[in-house]
């Protein structure tokens, strides 16, 4: 189907905009407009309610690193969800996926521990990978002090899908149950050839080149591009993972992957309940404000991520 009417009008804007492609300018300037395009865009009426938050840290993999909770309306004890936004491993923060983080804990019940990894180029791969892993275990060890039982999830767009993946395959190898594993339009697979990536190249806000850019700040020097931290596609064994929902977009360059991803988790054994999301593009879950039909596809997304947590 068509890009919906209300993100290509969206898309129309930023076309005329006349901002240079983020992949001309720094990582500084990236994170700038990035922020601008999110939370600086996005009035009080907007903002998804939730019951109460709180800005804290929580340990990573070198030092403590900022992190925001997300608590639901109603009585607990909820399950705990650690989310880690996406942004390519070099933009993004806690503000930029603010919405997206109220909305996983207001669609899902659940109390959700939002955290700010370290981005590259400053601190390259494995770095963020390595910080997910560690914020996410400590969170493992300390269930009652946010959601209050066992029930433990983890969720994330893009590159913090990426990470919400490769978390999920490291602690089910240190023994932690998971409930589930939420992965948003998420990039599973450094250096397949898929044909979303040609399709969808550019045009749709997120454009081949900007990844390129992305890949090249996080992980440009490493000479392992199936390193399971980096591509969890290529995990060894994906059996006994916990069950995933897994969003795609129909008008985004990582489409292919994040289904392959769910396709090779059912070939596992691993349940997956994978949608793909027509007239959507990459970063449709913070639309909701501009495209009604963005907001009805996050919402439903959340609540089968909700449903997935109380098997």
């Amino acid at each position: 189907m068509p890009v919906d009417p209300h993100i290509a009008a969206l898309l129309s804007m930023l076309a005329e905009s006349g901002a240079p492609p983020m992949y001309e300018g720094s990582p500084e300037a990236g994170r700038a407009l990035y922020l601008q395009l999110t939370h600086g865009a996005r009035g009080p009426e907007q903002v998804v309610p939730v019951a109460g938050t709180e800005d804290r840290t929580v340990p990573g993999a070198d030092g403590d690193l900022r992190a925001r909770v997300y608590r639901p309306e109603g009585d607990g004890p909820f399950p705990t969800v650690v989310f880690f936004h996406g942004g390519g491993w070099v933009i993004g923060d806690l503000d930029t996926h603010d919405n997206m983080a109220r909305s996983v804990c207001r669609g899902a019940g659940a109390v959700v521990v939002a955290v700010d990894y370290r981005l590259a180029p400053e601190h390259p791969f494995p770095a963020a990978a390595d910080d997910a892993v560690a914020s996410a275990r400590w969170v493992a060890r300390h269930l009652d002090e946010f959601g209050g039982d066992q029930r433990l999830g983890l969720a994330g767009d893009s590159a913090g899908g990426n990470l919400a993946a490769v978390v999920a395959q490291v602690l089910r190898d240190d023994g932690t149950p998971l409930a589930g594993q939420f992965l948003v339009y998420p990039a599973v697979d450094a250096e397949g050839e898929y044909p979303s990536r040609v399709e969808n190249a550019t045009g749709y806000f997120l454009e081949k080149d900007t990844m390129d850019w992305f890949y090249g700040h996080y992980a440009g020097a490493w000479d392992d591009a199936k390193d399971a931290r980096l591509s969890p596609l290529h995990g060894a064994d994906l059996a006994g993972l916990p069950p995933a929902v897994v969003v795609t977009a129909e008008y985004d360059p990582l489409r292919d992957e994040g289904e392959a991803y769910g396709r090779a988790l059912e070939a596992a054994g691993v349940h997956a309940d994978v949608r793909r999301y027509d007239g959507m593009i990459h970063g449709f879950f913070d639309m909701g404000a501009f495209s009604p039909a963005a907001r009805t596809a996050t919402d439903e997304s959340c609540a089968r991520f909700g449903a997935l947590l109380r098997k």
